[in-house]
């Protein structure tokens, strides 16, 4: 909408409220039932076992299927149109064994959290099978995903999907006479000059999207991409002696990196005894869809304009714990079920998850319901809207930069507009 600030012409916009969430982890903890804290390795297993049998079904489906796409058995009306067939069909069996792929990979993320059995030795043991066999150093992912457990939403101190500032986009110090601090109006001239600084085509959204997608997770563990920026020019998951490792955890980082380099080593034989191509078929794309799938999902589970981060005066672990939000995958329709339980409703289950991360993914959907029932009660919203390449585009053109200043910040978009608004329990506006 558009209004007049000292004859000055403006763009506003109608912002929502956010209270600061009063409830305490003792309250959320005792409203989920207790048996949704008992982890059996046994039970866990079973899901590995069935992820590894659909993986198997969708590989030796598509080898049969793949035999008959032939034109001694099947008639076609081009050469061309068996190339097609076969296009299609293996794509769709690099999306399928990237679902189950991507359970997989939940399963070993819940033995870092300890989730998977009572025994610290087989959730490791386990965790760094899995992991390694899906490009992941163990140890070394477990570690900082810990300290993003522990600084959920902490503007400096979080992991991971951590918002840039107005100084670290190199934009102009804010000027109160020009924009609103909060984001609920900036002026014409304002506007323009973040825009010019920050607008970009629908097009150049989609491919920075698109690159985002596909090379954020390695870029995170090989240089630190979207972590915190005040972590020193070449921080990585492979270093030992990387300011996110402490120094008893050093072994532990080597023994990722040994796994890593076997990996590495399987990879290269693979390919010098059956091809690049087969294993760019049967492992590369499967592998990037994984990657995208965990990348979107977590993408929009801690990325959203009504999603506040928090600077030290203002973050506990509570509050970050509730800065985050559970999506359903695809939506509330058959194929977002089917998704969201192939997936261990990791997307689904999210914020039960920052609460209490030993829960096991089979005892997360009913922890779940409890804990939304509660939290509904107290006035918190915990459910976004679903994952989708629609909701993707909404966060990414709404969630640009963050101030420089304030304990609780939210995202602006590139015309400096805010969706949200902090308040106090007493109503009165959070600016420190």
């Amino acid at each position: 909408m558009v209004e007049t600030r000292d004859n000055i012409k403006c763009s506003g916009y109608e912002q929502a409220t956010f209270t600061v969430p009063d409830v305490t982890l003792k309250e959320m903890l005792d409203v989920i039932p207790p048996h949704c804290f008992q982890r059996s390795a046994l039970r866990s297993s079973v899901y590995i076992l069935i992820d590894l049998f659909a993986i198997g079904l969708i590989y030796k489906t598509t080898t049969l299927l793949d035999a008959l796409l032939d034109s001694e058995t099947l008639r076609l009306s081009s050469p061309l149109s068996f190339r097609l067939a076969r296009l299609i069909l293996w794509s769709v069996y690099g999306y399928g064994t990237g679902v189950f792929g991507s359970a997989l990979w939940i399963i070993a993320h819940e033995c870092g959290h300890r989730a998977f059995s009572e025994s610290k030795l087989i959730c490791d043991t386990v965790g760094l099978i899995i992991h390694t066999t899906l490009g992941v150093p163990y140890f070394s992912w477990r570690i900082s995903h810990g300290l993003h457990h522990a600084f959920t939403g902490h503007i400096s101190k979080d992991q991971a999907h951590v918002p840039l500032t107005r100084s670290q986009f190199g934009l102009q110090p804010l000027d109160p006479v020009q924009e609103d601090p909060y984001g609920s109006w900036v002026t014409e001239e304002g506007k323009s000059a973040l825009w010019e600084a920050l607008g970009e085509a629908p097009i150049v959204t989609a491919i920075r999207f698109a690159s985002y997608m596909l090379s954020a997770w390695p870029l995170y563990l090989l240089v630190n991409f979207h972590g915190p920026e005040h972590y020193p020019k070449g921080s990585n998951h492979f270093n030992p002696n990387a300011i996110m490792f402490k120094p008893h955890q050093y072994w532990e980082v080597v023994c990722s990196n040994v796994a890593m380099a076997l990996w590495a080593a399987g990879l290269v034989a693979w390919a010098s005894k059956y091809g690049v191509w087969e294993v760019f078929v049967l492992y590369g794309v499967p592998y990037l869809w994984i990657n995208h799938g965990i990348v979107i999902a977590t993408s929009l589970h801690h990325t959203d304009p009504h999603l506040p981060h928090y600077r030290e005066a203002e973050f506990t672990f509570t509050r970050g714990a509730l800065a985050t939000y559970d999506r359903f995958m695809y939506g509330d329709n058959l194929l977002g079920r089917l998704a969201s339980y192939a997936t261990h409703g990791i997307s689904n289950n999210h914020v039960v998850h920052h609460v209490c991360s030993k829960i096991p993914h089979y005892h997360a959907w009913e922890a779940s319901v409890a804990l939304r029932k509660f939290l509904r009660s107290r006035g918190i919203k915990t459910e976004g809207a679903p994952v989708n390449y629609t909701e993707t585009f909404r966060v990414w053109t709404a969630c640009r930069f963050v101030e420089d200043d304030g304990d609780i910040v939210f995202y602006k978009n590139a015309q400096g507009i805010a969706q949200m608004r902090p308040i106090s329990k007493e109503h009165s506006e959070v600016d420190k």
